[in-house]
C-alpha cells in the first residue's frame, strides 16, 4: 500500500469523527509525505493549517495511524512542498534539515517504549511542578509502596509526559534494568485491547501489561467511555496493585473531573497520590528556555529570552515550539538572532484563532460537564458553592472567548442583571492572578471547548 492509499484510509476514519466543515477546512488537502522510524510526516497546505492540526487533531491522527500501523509512535506536521511558493530546490533546502532533526531526536527504547531524552536532568522544577517532582522521586525510592498509583494531572504541554517518562528512565537506571518498565499512551492500550478482542487473543493483553514491575500510562482519560477497555484496565490495575507493582498515570484533569470514567476506576485513582502540575509561571518558563538555549549553545540576548518567557504564558510545549524555530533559524544564519527577529517570530506564532464557531450553549454545556452539574444548574438560581464557581467561570469564558456584552451574558444565564455578570467576570479575573488551580480549570475548559468546534 502506498503512502497515499494508506493516508486515504486514515482520513476516511477521521472524517467520521469530526464535523464535515472542520474536515474539509483543515484535513482534506493534507498528505502523508513519509513514514520512517516510527515517525509519520504529514503535509498541510499552510502554516495556519499546520498549527491548527498540531493543536486540535494531533492525538486523533496519531490514534488512527497506530490503529493501522502500531509501529507509528509520533506524528509531525509540515507545510507541504507542493504548496510552498518557492522553487523546489529552496523548498528542499529548508524542509530536509528540519525532517532530519525530527528523526534524529526520536529514539525510543522498543522494550519499554520510553524516550531516553526524557530525564530528570532535563526536567526543570518550579512552583507549578514541585510537588509532582517530589512524589516522583519518592516513587523511585519505594516502588509500589510509597505512592501507588501515582496520578499526575495538568493541562496540555505542562510536562506530564516528560515527568512520567523520566520516572521510567530513572527506575531503569536505579534498578540496573532489573525492574521491568512499560510506558504506553492510552490510545495504544485501547488499540491493543481492540486487536486482542477481534483476534480472540485477550491473553496477550495479560502477558503484556500484567507481568511488569512498573506500568506507565499516558492520558488515561481517553479510555473513559470505552467499556471493554475500562474492564480490562480495571483487572490489570488490580492485578498489579495486589502484587505491589507500581502504577503511574497521567491525565488532563483530576480523577474527580473525569465523568466518562467508571466510578470504581476513579475511586482507585483517588486512592493513591494525585498531583496537579500547574501551568508554568514566568520564572519557570524563563528557566526552561535558558536551559534549552544552553543545551544547544544558542546565543540569545537576555531581553529576547525575557520577551519569549513573558509572551508565551500557556505551556511549555509552546516554549519548545518557539525554541525549535529559533534553533532552525540560528542553524541557517550561523549568527546570533536580533531582538526584532525574535519579536517577529513571536508575533507570527502567538496569533489567537478567533472562536467564531463557538456558541454560548457549547460553553455552558462544557462547563456543566466538567463540573458534573447540569446546564440548568448554571442558568438557575442556586447559590450552592458547587454551582456558583462554575457559573462565574461560564461568565468569564463567555466574555473572554466570545466577547459578548455583559447585558447579553446576564440574559443568557437566567435573565440576570448585567452588574451580576460584571461582578462574576471581575472576580474570576482577579482570582486568576492568585490561584493556580483556577488557571488550570480555565485553560483546560478553553481547550475542551476549542477541540469541540
Amino acid at each position: 500500500m502506498t503512502n497515499q492509499e494508506f493516508w486515504q484510509t486514515v482520513l476516511g476514519e477521521i472524517e467520521l469523527q469530526i464535523s464535515k466543515p472542520s474536515f474539509v477546512t483543515w484535513l482534506k488537502n493534507s498528505e502523508l509525505i513519509d513514514r520512517q522510524n516510527g515517525v509519520a510526516l504529514v503535509g498541510l497546505p499552510s502554516n495556519f493549517a499546520k498549527e491548527w492540526a498540531e493543536k486540535h487533531y494531533e492525538k486523533l491522527i496519531l490514534g488512527s495511524l497506530r490503529g493501522r500501523d502500531e509501529t507509528t509512535r509520533k506524528v509531525e506536521f509540515v507545510v507541504s512542498q507542493k504548496h510552498r511558493e518557492r522553487s523546489a530546490s529552496t523548498a528542499a533546502a529548508v524542509a530536509a534539515p528540519t525532517y532530519q532533526l525530527l528523526l534524529s531526536e526520536f529514539n525510543v527504547d522498543p522494550e519499554t517504549n520510553l524516550n531516553p531524552r526524557y530525564t530528570f536532568a532535563s526536567f526543570v522544577v518550579g512552583s507549578s511542578n514541585e510537588m509532582a517532582n517530589a512524589a516522583a522521586q519518592a516513587v523511585i525510592r519505594e516502588l509500589g509502596k510509597k505512592y501507588n498509583p501515582l496520578f499526575l494531572y495538568g493541562g496540555v504541554g505542562v510536562g506530564k509526559t516528560h515527568l512520567i517518562q523520566a520516572i521510567g528512565n530513572e527506575i531503569k537506571k536505579a534498578y540496573q534494568n532489573q525492574a521491568k518498565v512499560r510506558y504506553v499512551p492510552s490510545e495504544k492500550f485501547v488499540n491493543d485491547v481492540v486487536w486482542a478482542m477481534r483476534n480472540k487473543r485477550m491473553e496477550t493483553i495479560k502477558e503484556k501489561y500484567r507481568f511488569v514491575d512498573v506500568l506507565i500510562i499516558d492520558d488515561i482519560q481517553f479510555i473513559g467511555g470505552k467499556k471493554r477497555t475500562e474492564e480490562e484496565f480495571f483487572h490489570t490495575f488490580n492485578a498489579l496493585y495486589e502484587n505491589n507493582k507500581q502504577i503511574i498515570l497521567s491525565s488532563d484533569r483530576s480523577p474527580r473531573f473525569l465523568p466518562t470514567l467508571s466510578e470504581r476506576l476513579r475511586s482507585r485513582f483517588e486512592g493513591g497520590m494525585t498531583c496537579d502540575i500547574g501551568y508554568p509561571d514566568y520564572e519557570l518558563r524563563l528557566a526552561v528556555l535558558r536551559s534549552r538555549l544552553q543545551e544547544e549553545s544558542i546565543p540569545l540576548e537576555d531581553s529576547a529570552v525575557e520577551l519569549i518567557a513573558s509572551r508565551i504564558q500557556k505551556n511549555l510545549r509552546e516554549i519548545e515550539g518557539i525554541f525549535k524555530k529559533i534553533s532552525f533559524y540560528y542553524q541557517q544564519k550561523k549568527k546570533p538572532l536580533v531582538f526584532k527577529f525574535i519579536e517577529q517570530i513571536l508575533n507570527e506564532s502567538t496569533q489567537e484563532v478567533a472562536n467564531v464557531n463557538v456558541t454560548p450553549a457549547q460553553v455552558i454545556r462544557v462547563v456543566a460537564e466538567f463540573f458534573e452539574i447540569s446546564p440548568q444548574d448554571i442558568i438557575g438560581r442556586s447559590r450552592k458553592k458547587e454551582v456558583v464557581e462554575p457559573r462565574q467561570i461560564t461568565v468569564y469564558l463567555l466574555k473572554e472567548m466570545l466577547g459578548l456584552s455583559y447585558v447579553f451574558i446576564g440574559k443568557k444565564l437566567g435573565e440576570r442583571d448585567h452588574t451580576t455578570a460584571i461582578y462574576a467576570y471581575e472576580k474570576m479575573a482577579g482570582e486568576l492572578n492568585r490561584s493556580q488551580s483556577l488557571q488550570h480549570k480555565i485553560l483546560s475548559l478553553k481547550e475542551i471547548i476549542q477541540k469541540g468546534v
